[in-house]
């Protein structure tokens, strides 16, 4: 396992929280070789990956906004849509009239909806159709699908295990690695943790974290233990997380997302 910080957006992200979630990961025995990886040191190598793929006629400028794009494809309530090419075609006067007005663009992928089989070792087969997506935000950070895929690439990752959310933008890596000339990992997306009203887990959940756990009273082996049972493990005897890997079965894991327990949220004393 290597681990990576992930910080591109410099507004929410500190050396305090990196610091916080690598001492978690000591806490539970998630070991790792030392940090080798800081996205926000990689703008000057996503740059560069952009910059070959504006060469090759793949990358164009768009003004939308997510609300303007939902309403176009009329889904204003999904977390995820595909991008209905809105600014694909403009012409020079229709750019810079864009840009005249103080509206920074997005740096999009120029793609012709090509159709990818992601076989996943979870979640299963599902088809995954390529839209335009982002590379760059319009304030100059490189997306999230651009960063990772040039990453896992650079750093020789052959397997992704992460939560199913992210199962839809698949596709988008896998294309995108293949405009690059990289081998495509393995994907095991995992059904996600959420809160008792069924939503994403987050802050407002109350206990989140192995510090909001620990006012409690919760340790780390008790969270240990309680994502054994979440696995069909055997509890007995497990203290770290390599505890576990004996034991593990990928037919045990959990196919439909997992609730995590009661006394955990606000509402418990």
């Amino acid at each position: 396992m290597i681990v990576r910080i992930e910080d591109l957006d410099r507004a929410n992200s500190s050396l305090a929280n990196e610091q916080r979630q690598l001492a978690a990961l000591a806490a539970l025995g998630l070991d790792h070789p030392p940090v080798e990886f800081r996205q926000s040191e990689r703008f000057p190598v996503y740059a560069e990956v952009i910059a070959d793929l504006r060469a090759r006629g793949l990358v164009y400028e768009c003004f939308c906004s997510r609300r303007e794009i939902r309403e176009a494809v009329n889904a204003p309530h999904e977390r995820e849509v595909q991008y209905p090419g809105t600014c694909r075609e403009l012409t020079v006067r229709q750019r810079a009239e864009r840009l005249e007005s103080g509206r920074p663009p997005a740096l999009r992928l120029r793609t012709e909806s090509p159709t990818y089989i992601v076989d996943d070792v979870v979640a299963g087969t599902h088809e995954s159709v390529v839209d335009d997506f982002v590379l760059q935000r319009n304030d100059g950070v490189p997306a999230y699908n651009l960063a990772v895929v040039v990453d896992d690439a650079a750093q020789g990752v052959t397997q992704v295990v992460r939560a199913d959310d992210l199962l839809f933008s698949t596709g988008r890596q896998m294309h995108l690695l293949n405009l690059l000339g990289h081998e495509t990992p393995q994907y095991a997306h995992v059904p996600l943790v959420v809160g008792p009203d069924g939503e994403r887990l987050a802050k407002r959940h109350g206990a989140v974290t192995l510090d909001d756990l620990a006012v409690r009273g919760v340790t780390p082996v008790d969270v240990l233990r309680v994502l054994a049972t979440s696995l069909g493990i055997e509890v007995a005897g497990v203290e770290r997380a390599s505890d576990l890997v004996d034991q593990f079965r990928l037919s045990a894991l959990p196919r439909t997302s997992w609730m995590i327990p009661d006394e955990w949220s606000h509402d418990a004393p």
